[in-house]
């Protein structure tokens, strides 16, 4: 088959892919986007189920390279749904003619970097082979779905879901028997609206999460013209701060929570959720690494708990027994008055594990329950699941696989050493998912576009991380993390939750304002941390 030769070819077509085909596009490139789903959206497409939505304030989880784009579309709510995510992707893919640049159900399966060419041969299921420069990877943090593995799992004669792979037409819970297993961010989402419709929801926990309850409002004009008046403010202190928001950064005691009595503490978290906020961890400079600070943080959350969860033994098997920042804590919409229904049954299977998916439901150690419906909420292979997914050989034909077999290893997320214009976007040592996504990709996509400029500029064919610097930079990112809850919890932050994946600490933790300044100086700085190699035509004089 012909080669189809391009500039650049991008791998996705979320955030990450659209504002990178946009950039160099613009640049004057030769883009070609590659999209497995049917249209755009990212883990948006996928993640369709009841009640998915984002936990960073919509008006901060929008792209801000363009100010006409940022007021043009009218978020809805505070904390908006899935539905009107994926409409925000498809406006702006349509307000700046992205589709003619993509090709939709296409699903890449190797890609060969050639040190003679110093190009990379991309082929696809479908038989397509592309040549290309630069070989991106826009294919996010949370895009592979962990596959449940349960036993029997195909021998169930009921309807069985993945909350990663909701399909497209509408699932009805009404008068259904309905068992949700997982009890994550996507389960605590999508319990309550499962609940409001089942004749019967059960739900199968094993480890309880944190779930802080959050403020969610429709948004009014007033609101939003408030917003557009004040964007930049709001996106300086998103992109210089450290989680990538600039709405809802609490401000901080800057002491130890032991500083203050219970009734103090107590009083302060109660007000920041109150507020709408969250984010308690940045009230006070000790709770994600000193065991007495976060046991207080723990016993304010397990008495509101017990003020919202009418019985007693419910509430005590929904207490997490692990510190609350060794894993993501989520945002709750009703998710722990739910568990106050007629109609829903919490079923501890840590203690009484699951054994079985049978033809009627599932059976524990001790019970069978019967189903008509399993829905799972089992997670995803965070990080690198999509990236490990495609068969990529560098330099001397080494697997990219094989060189993170033990771990990521990857050059502030971007590169990888013997992986020459190989770019991930948000990729493992970036802070990605520890902040605002969508800011983490837009620095990313703004760095690569800069770095591709200076190759062109330069005559540079070839550019990749020095492995000594690649080494240091992983070690650091190990490092920094290691005093914290966050580096030893039993989380997919460290592949915790995929049977044989090796446990690394993937994320940069040092936020997304420190990050960028690195980043830039590296760029300022003339790249001196890559090794380059001109241009063929140059080489050969």
């Amino acid at each position: 088959m012909k080669k189809i030769s391009v500039d650049a070819l991008v791998i996705g077509a979320g955030f990450a892919g659209l504002y990178m085909l946009l950039k160099l596009r613009d640049r004057g490139l030769n883009v070609q986007v590659l999209e497995a789903a049917g249209d755009v959206g990212g883990t948006w497409y996928w993640n369709r189920y009841p009640g998915a939505r984002c936990d960073v304030i919509s008006v901060e989880y929008c792209y801000s390279f363009s100010k006409e784009l940022q007021e043009e579309f009218k978020w809805p709510e505070r904390y908006s749904g899935q539905p009107d995510i994926l409409k925000y992707i498809q406006y702006t893919t349509e307000k700046f003619d992205l589709r003619k640049n993509i090709q939709f159900n296409t699903k890449v399966t190797d890609a060969i970097y050639n040190e003679d060419t110093q190009l990379w041969q991309v082929k696809t299921e479908e038989g397509q082979v592309f040549e290309t420069t630069y070989f991106i990877m826009g294919t996010g943090c949370l895009s592979v779905p962990k596959e449940p593995d349960f036993k029997g799992i195909d021998s169930f004669n009921g309807e069985f879901y993945l909350t990663g792979k909701w399909p497209h037409n509408e699932v009805s819970f009404e008068g259904k028997r309905v068992a949700v297993i997982g009890t994550g961010s996507s389960g605590v989402q999508v319990i309550p609206e499962i609940a409001k419709k089942a004749t019967h929801l059960t739900v199968l926990q094993r480890t309880p999460s944190y779930s802080i309850p959050g403020k969610n409002f429709p948004l009014d004009d007033t609101y939003l013209q408030d917003i557009y008046k004040r964007y930049d403010e709001i996106r300086h202190k998103a992109k210089t701060g450290t989680r990538g928001v600039g709405l809802t950064n609490v401000q901080g005691t800057g002491k130890s929570i032991k500083e203050f009595s219970r009734e103090e503490a107590f009083k302060m978290m109660a007000e920041t959720i109150e507020k709408g906020t969250s984010t308690l961890s940045s009230l006070f400079n000790d709770v994600k690494n000193d065991p007495e600070a976060d046991q207080i943080i723990r016993e304010f959350l397990y008495e509101m708990l017990d003020k919202i969860v009418k019985d007693p033994q419910t509430a005590n098997l929904l207490k997490p027994n692990y510190p609350l920042l060794s894993k993501r804590y989520s945002l709750g919409l009703e998710y722990l008055e739910t568990y106050n229904r007629d109609n829903v049954t919490l079923v501890d299977v840590l203690n009484d594990p699951i054994e079985e998916i049978t033809p009627k439901g599932v059976k524990t150690k001790n019970t069978e329950y019967e189903f008509d419906m399993i829905v799972c909420a089992t997670g995803f292979d965070g990080m690198t699941g999509a990236i490990s997914k495609i068969n990529i050989e560098g330099k001397n034909a080494v697997k990219l696989k094989s060189k993170w077999a033990a771990g990521p290893r990857a050059y502030l997320g971007l590169m990888s050493n013997g992986y020459p214009n190989m770019f991930t976007i948000t990729g493992p040592g970036s802070p990605s998912i520890l902040a605002n996504a969508v800011m983490s990709i837009e620095q990313h996509v703004e760095w690569i576009d800069q770095c591709i400029q200076h190759m062109q500029t330069n005559n540079i064919a070839a550019l990749e991380p020095k492995l000594e610097e690649e080494n240091k930079w992983v070690q650091h990112v190990t490092d920094i993390a290691e005093p914290f809850f966050i580096s030893k919890g039993n989380s997919w932050y460290l592949g915790g939750n995929i049977p044989g994946k090796p446990r690394v600490f993937m994320p940069y933790i040092g936020g997304l304002g420190a990050y960028t300044d690195i980043c830039n100086t590296i760029a300022a700085t003339g790249y001196q941390t890559f090794s380059k190699k001109t241009a063929l035509m140059q080489t050969h004089k």
